[in-house]
């Protein structure tokens, strides 16, 4: 069983930086795929963007696509999503989540871990 613990979330003005940070348990952290996902009140769950385990090929929803970066840290069994130039429309609760010898899909049904997310709000 992989837990997740995300952290980073919080509160900022729009234009501005957030990075987002997620651990695992996982001692083979580096053979699992992760992907970002976020929900907003009232709306369904949605792909933010996603890396592979096999080749750290990254992959982003076209909302975010030059503004959020993907990146692993294997060695601290960790997940990182930088976002910048934040929008109100970014304001959402972010989750990551592990998906074994994941590519990067961006279906939330591929992935059988969840974090329980953390909150990112962005005021204009």
């Amino acid at each position: 069983q992989v837990q997740l613990v995300e952290s980073g979330g919080g509160l900022v003005q729009v234009g501005g930086s957030l990075r987002l940070s997620c651990v695992a348990s996982e001692r083979t952290f580096s053979a699992y795929g992760m992907g970002w996902f976020r929900q907003a009140p009232g709306k369904e769950r949605e792909f933010v963007g996603a890396i592979s385990y096999r080749d750290g090929n990254t992959y982003y929803a076209d909302s975010v696509k030059g503004r959020f970066t993907i990146s692993r840290d294997n060695a601290k069994k960790t997940l990182y999503l930088q976002m910048d130039t934040l929008q109100p429309e970014d304001t959402a609760v972010y989750y990551c989540a592990a998906e074994p010898l994941g590519t990067g899909s961006g279906s939330a049904r591929e992935y059988p871990y969840w974090g329980q997310g953390t909150q990112v709000t962005v005021s204009s």
